[in-house]
């Protein structure tokens, strides 16, 4: 493990200007994403949500975006794991997205409510069967013995809902469902030479225009 601090990379492929950075983070966000997608990176849906339990310690984990409009970033999950535990304490998140083909990362701050139940049976409608019987299988978070668990309860609850396979399908699970972080902070990293990068921060005063401000890197 000596090689760890001889490790290098100098960041050549792009620029981050503010004149060439769009004024709304959000259309900036989804200008990368779509970048990033078209450039078939892999997953590049895939965010670490940071949340801060009511003991102030921090915990972060992958979780893919599933949705982006004017209001904020959505995902789904298991209410009763231990991010939606410390949500339900602890409103306030932060994303982020690391786009390492592209030498790029997004930083999202905010505050966290969950989706409507009506968003969150229309997206549960669209997992493949298999995904919509894990989230009643998944004790999400909590202690198990081992798999076979998981592999009983996925029985269980696939033998439980049969009779609607061939209608609606299993129901939404109360303990299931999606959250929205409305971003009140964003930052726009682009990789550059000499570890001289480009940091654009959105910050959201109160009179509603978003103020853009360059860091240091």
């Amino acid at each position: 493990m000596d090689d760890l601090a001889k490790l290098r990379k100098s960041y050549e492929r792009a620029e981050l200007s503010e004149s060439d950075s769009n004024a709304d983070p959000m259309q900036q966000f989804a200008l990368w994403l779509q970048q990033a997608i078209d450039a078939k990176v892999p997953e590049p849906n895939a965010m670490t949500l940071a949340t801060v339990s009511s003991q102030l310690r921090p915990s972060t984990r992958i979780v893919l975006i599933k949705g982006f409009d004017a209001n904020g970033i959505v995902w789904y999950t298991n209410y009763q794991g231990r991010k939606g535990l410390e949500l339900a304490g602890n409103p306030y998140a932060a994303l982020q997205f690391h786009w390492v083909e592209l030498e790029r990362v997004v930083r999202i701050e905010g505050v966290v409510e969950k989706v409507s139940a009506t968003e969150s049976d229309e997206y549960y409608k669209t997992r493949p069967l298999d995904s919509r019987i894990g989230a009643w299988a998944s004790p999400q978070s909590q202690v198990i013995a081992n798999r076979g668990v998981l592999v009983a309860n996925a029985a269980k609850y696939g033998a439980q809902f049969l009779p609607t396979m061939f209608k609606d399908g299993p129901p939404r699970p109360d303990h299931w469902g999606g959250y929205r972080l409305k971003p009140d902070t964003w930052e726009f990293w682009q990789g550059r030479p000499s570890r001289l990068h480009d940091r654009l921060r959105y910050s959201q005063p109160t009179d509603g225009a978003w103020l853009r401000e360059r860091l240091a890197p």
